[in-house]
């Protein structure tokens, strides 16, 4: 016992039932832990029974040596959850032998496991009337979370930082319930920025008559972005990369420049989109728009290689909408697109994408093969007699992109000028709270519902776009919102959508429910915008995704600020290609940089590239590869092409032409010949080719 009178440092006491627990602290550490009866005597109160603790057992000790304790103690410390009586009796036992003691907070929990944790109004966490230390707080959580039986580490982690945050574990199990306490779902606030630009008008121009015309109609003055990208030469045929936000006008660039010189003769328009809804939908707006400046409006999409029947696709068309496979494939049987005047890739982001990427890349550099080859006939055949102002000259680019990493870099590869414009009007609200699949039904009902209930300053209601990943869920969402709503997607008809657009701006309707899938072409003015999933398909969203469409919270004609509200459930995955969970994504996406746009390609991209490269372009397909963003070792690629008898010389073989044809990598190719070859039937190769993309 000397030894440990020794090494004392605070003596603490806490009632227990008739005893009191007697502590002994020292940098930190308990060195003792014993248990104190207290007799009364005809001098007052004394040290009765005294004992050692060591685990479930007690050793007996001579009541003495607590006085030897306390008397060798710097400071001696009483528990505030001791009773008065109990405070009241040792301060009068301590008094007895001219020793001192204060009552300090301290954790219940912790006393009672006898340890000594003081706690101040900075590190008290309430909790069931009464306040415990931060280390039982986080303990009692992670209890509660443990019943809940999904909780993975980014989530559990936002948790604890929230509950030290506001010190009350009550209101955080609340918000495990579905409590939507906006001081606790809040992860941050995007500020407004404005860039001041001069407005172009419309006036100015110098648009053909007719675009002029309609033009001057619907606008008075161009937005900020158009209005940069009509100063740096959009309308003399300057090459331009265009990087903003969501919803601040790109597209009408493309347009602009692109329907004006089909209507002066310089070529038609090449609109190409990532996914077949929105090349339906530009199409179907196209069509509408322009039809009736007398431009024919066609549409060249993946699906038709199937049938490759050709009966939607006019070659001759003034304006072609596709996307990138439509128009690749198109490349790759030698379908002839005419005079190509201007070339617009929308989302041109898509090239970071592993999946999609280089063959967009390989796109790009095979459709600027045929443009050049298409202007340089059309300059060997003319003649001074009918060349004009109004012939084909080759074509313009026009790239346009949500905010990338790196557009400086970009833009000097793709050899066009930069236009970027950032901003943002209205502050964006970014909310997070967790809940499972039937839960977050429950919430999105109450914020749709919340939000129409209220105006904003403009008068207008707050109207909602909830992102989900299917169809089907897009219908039950809806079917389950109080107010009006209407599912939107790719599977309605271009009537239906129209109506539930009109809708929405009449505000008729309280929310839209969409898939990721189409989020590029929505276009409501909502004030919120609810993430009832964060995966587009199979797929993760990426951070660009992510942005674009939180982008489409708020309106500066309409709102006061827009509202994002995650709905993450923990520990979860839509299909078992997903290595992260949903709740570890949430925080990668709400913290992460935009991605630059970087292209490293593995054998199996730069062969199936250079394949198609050949293709179209024969001896010059080393131009090609060159000329993508992706490195390509051309030699090397050919090699394999020669040894797996993909081409002869530098021309593709009956097999590499079917390869290239149906974008084939050299891997389900090599499947589909096993398959052929092993006598399978069409159903059993779709079958081994469908288990093989599962697997990887």
């Amino acid at each position: 016992m000397s030894q440990q009178v020794a090494q004392v440092g605070t003596l603490f006491l806490h009632e227990t039932g008739d005893s009191y627990r007697v502590v002994v602290i020292r940098s930190g550490s308990r060195v003792f832990h014993g248990v104190l009866d207290v007799k009364e005597t005809s001098a007052g109160p004394r040290p009765g029974r005294f004992r050692t603790k060591r685990g479930t057992t007690e050793e007996p000790r001579n009541p003495d040596e607590f006085i030897e304790l306390a008397r060798s103690a710097t400071r001696i410390r009483i528990s505030q959850q001791t009773s008065q009586r109990g405070r009241t009796e040792l301060k009068t036992l301590l008094d007895g032998y001219q020793l001192d003691a204060e009552v300090v907070r301290t954790c219940r929990l912790c006393a009672n496991k006898g340890q000594y944790a003081p706690i101040t109004s900075e590190t008290a966490i309430k909790t069931d009337r009464e306040h415990i230390c931060p280390d039982c707080a986080l303990a009692e959580l992670e209890r509660e979370l443990s019943y809940k039986g999904q909780f993975t580490g980014a989530a559990q982690e936002r948790l604890e930082a929230l509950l030290l945050d506001v010190q009350d574990l009550d209101r955080i199990i609340t918000l495990l319930s579905g409590n939507l306490d906006p001081d606790l779902t809040k992860f941050d606030v995007i500020s407004a920025t404005v860039d001041d630009v001069d407005p172009v008008q419309t006036v100015d121009l110098g648009l053909h008559p007719k675009l002029q015309s309609m033009t001057q109609a619907r606008f008075e003055n161009l937005l900020p972005v158009q209005s940069l990208s009509v100063r740096n030469g959009l309308l003399d045929g300057d090459d331009q990369l265009v990087v903003s936000a969501t919803a601040t006008g790109k597209t009408l660039i493309g347009e602009l420049a692109g329907i004006d010189r089909a209507l002066k003769g310089k070529g038609k328009l090449l609109f190409l989109v990532p996914l077949v809804a929105l090349a339906n939908q530009k199409h179907e707006d196209f069509k509408d728009r322009y039809g009736q400046l007398g431009l024919d409006v066609t549409i060249r999409v993946g699906a038709s290689r199937i049938a490759d029947s050709g009966s939607q696709f006019d070659p001759n068309a003034d304006v072609i909408v596709g996307t990138y496979e439509g128009i690749d494939h198109a490349l790759r049987t030698g379908k002839n697109l005419g005079d190509v005047g201007t070339v617009v890739i929308d989302e041109v982001h898509t090239l970071k994408e592993e999946e999609r990427g280089h063959r967009l890349d390989g796109l790009i550099s095979r459709l600027k093969y045929y443009c050049e080859q298409r202007a340089s006939d059309a300059q060997s055949t003319q003649t001074t007699a009918t060349a004009g102002s109004d012939s084909y000259g080759g074509a313009q680019w026009i790239y346009l992109s949500a905010t990338v990493g790196n557009p400086e870099w970009l833009a000097g590869r793709l050899e066009a000028r930069l236009i970027e414009f950032e901003e943002r009007p209205i502050p964006i609200e970014r909310h997070v709270t967790f809940a499972d699949e039937r839960e977050k039904l429950r919430l999105e009902d109450k914020l749709v519902t919340r939000a129409f209930d209220q105006k904003s300053s403009k008068g207008y209601r707050g109207q909602t776009i909830i992102f989900t990943n299917s169809r089907r869920r897009c219908h039950s969402i809806s079917r389950k919102l109080q107010y009006d709503s209407a599912p939107y997607h790719a599977g309605l008809d271009y009537r239906k959508r129209k109506k539930v657009e009109k809708q929405f701006l009449d505000q008729e309707l309280s929310a839209v429910v969409t898939t990721a899938a189409l989020a590029a072409g929505v276009d409501f003015p909502a004030s919120q915008v609810i993430f009832d999933t964060l995966a587009m398909g199979i797929e993760w969203l990426s951070v660009q995704e992510f942005s674009q469409m939180l982008g489409r919270a708020g309106r500066p004609d309409y709102h006061d600020r827009g509202t994002v509200y995650m709905l993450v459930e923990p520990d979860c995955t839509y299909h078992n290609s997903m290595e992260m969970t949903e709740d570890e994504v949430a925080f990668k996406l709400l913290k992460g940089e935009m991605e630059d746009v970087r292209n490293v390609y593995d054998e199996a991209a730069a062969v199936e590239e250079t394949l198609a490269n050949i293709t179209v372009a024969g001896p010059q397909a080393k131009r090609l590869n060159d000329r993508m963003l992706g490195e390509i070792d051309t030699t090397r690629a050919v090699g394999r092409l020669l040894e797996w008898q993909f081409i002869d010389g530098l021309e593709p073989t009956p097999l590499g032409r079917a390869v290239t044809r149906h974008f084939l990598s050299p891997e389900e190719a090599f499947r589909l010949l096993d398959g052929i070859r092993n006598g399978l039937s069409p159903y059993e190769i779709v079958a081994e080719q469908e288990l093989a993309d599962n697997e990887l």
